[in-house]
C-alpha cells in the first residue's frame, strides 16, 4: 500500500469521485469533508503524528472504531452527530476499496459497522393562520419587499431546499401559465413543481425590478450587492420575519422558523388537502418514501378527524346498529 499516496487519493476522492461519479453538491461534499477532517486529526493524535504524515496503515478498522466511540465519550455528541460521520465514512471508505485492492478487508468492515438507533426529531411545521402571519410581517413599501415576499411564496409554494433556492437560475423559471419551476435536488436530480398564480406574479414582479431581458443564467434571488444570495442569507431573512412576528405581539410559533420549517410546513400542507403521498414525495424530492410517510405521523388535524370517524363505546349510550340488523341490507344480501 505504500504505492498509493495518501493525500492524492483524498484530492481525487473530493474533486473527481464525489461531484462527478456520486453527483453530490458543494453542501454534501462540505459536510464530508468536515468528517473527514475530524477523523484524520483523530488518527493523527492518536499516533502522535502529523496528519500530513498519516499512511492508509495508519486509517484501520480500529481507527474507524475507536473514533465513533470518541464522539460520543469524549466529545460529547449526539447519536444523530455519529451516525452522520459514519455515513460519510462509509462513503470515503467505498472509494478507498475501489481505489487499493489491499484495503478491500478494512473497508468491508467498516461498511458493516451499523449505524445506531436514535430518537427522531421533531418535526415542526406552521399552521395557515402562522404562514398568513409570516406573511404579514413584511412591509407593503420597502426596497426588500419584492423579493422577500417572492422568496417566501417559493419556499411555501414548492417546500424546496434552501440550497435548492439559492442555486435557482432564471432559465429555471417558466411564468406563463400554466407556471411552474425546475429544481435540482440531491445527486443531481431534476424536478418540476407547478406555481401558483400568486407565486408567479410575484416572482415576474421581483425579475421586472431589475429589468427586461436577464440572462438565463442570472440567479433569481439575489442580495444588495447583485450577487447571488446564499443559503445562510436566505436563513436570516426567514429569521427576520420570524422575530418581527414573535415582536408583533401575536402568538408565534414556538418552533424556531427556518427554510426547512417551510418545507415541512408545504409537505404537511399538501397532505391535509388531500394530495396523495406519492405525489408529496416527487413534489418534494424526497428519495426514500418512508421519508414522506413521517409527515402523516405529525399533523394532528389528520388525526382529530380520523377520530371523528370512531364511534366510541361509552356505558350507558347505545351504539349505532351494526349492518347485520339492518332489515334491508340483510334482504337485499339474500336477493343475490
Amino acid at each position: 500500500m505504500k504505492d498509493f499516496n495518501l493525500p492524492s487519493i483524498i484530492h481525487r476522492y473530493f474533486l473527481e469521485y464525489l461531484p462527478r461519479h456520486k453527483g453530490l453538491q458543494s453542501s454534501s461534499i462540505r459536510s464530508y469533508r468536515d468528517s473527514l477532517r475530524l477523523f484524520l486529526i483523530f488518527v493523527a493524535g492518536t499516533h502522535r503524528l502529523g496528519v500530513s504524515e498519516l499512511v492508509l496503515e495508519h486509517l484501520d478498522y480500529p481507527a474507524v472504531q475507536a473514533f465513533l466511540h470518541s464522539m460520543e465519550a469524549d466529545r460529547g455528541n449526539a447519536i444523530s452527530t455519529r451516525n452522520q460521520r459514519l455515513a460519510a465514512l462509509h462513503v470515503f471508505y467505498e472509494y478507498v476499496g475501489r481505489t487499493v485492492p489491499e484495503m478491500l478487508p478494512t473497508s468491508a468492515k467498516v461498511a458493516a459497522i451499523p449505524m445506531k438507533r436514535c430518537p427522531r426529531p421533531e418535526m415542526t411545521f406552521l399552521g395557515r393562520d402562522e404562514v398568513q402571519a409570516m406573511f404579514a410581517c413584511i412591509p407593503a413599501q420597502h426596497r426588500l419587499s419584492s423579493r422577500d415576499r417572492a422568496l417566501l411564496m417559493l419556499l411555501y409554494n414548492t417546500g424546496a431546499r434552501v440550497s435548492e433556492v439559492a442555486h435557482l437560475k432564471v432559465e429555471q423559471l417558466d411564468l406563463r401559465s400554466p407556471a411552474r419551476v425546475r429544481l435540482l435536488g440531491k445527486g443531481s436530480k431534476w424536478r418540476t413543481c407547478p406555481l401558483w398564480n400568486q407565486t408567479a406574479k410575484a416572482l415576474q414582479a421581483m425579475l421586472d425590478e431589475r429589468g427586461t431581458n436577464l440572462p438565463p443564467e442570472s440567479p433569481v434571488f439575489v442580495g444588495a450587492s447583485q450577487a447571488p444570495m446564499t443559503r445562510f442569507g436566505i436563513y436570516k431573512r426567514i429569521r427576520h420575519y420570524a422575530t418581527l412576528w414573535e415582536a408583533s405581539g401575536h402568538t408565534a410559533s414556538a418552533a424556531k422558523v427556518t427554510p426547512h420549517v417551510f418545507r415541512h410546513t408545504t409537505a404537511v400542507h399538501l397532505l391535509e388537502s388531500g394530495v396523495e403521498v406519492n405525489v408529496i414525495r416527487g413534489w418534494l424530492g424526497h428519495v426514500n418514501l418512508e421519508t414522506t410517510n413521517r409527515y402523516a405521523e405529525i399533523t394532528i388535524r389528520m388525526k382529530a378527524e380520523a377520530l371523528k370517524l370512531c364511534d366510541p363505546i361509552v356505558a350507558g349510550v347505545p351504539r349505532k346498529p351494526a349492518w347485520k340488523d339492518d332489515a334491508a341490507m340483510m334482504a337485499w344480501l339474500s336477493s343475490l
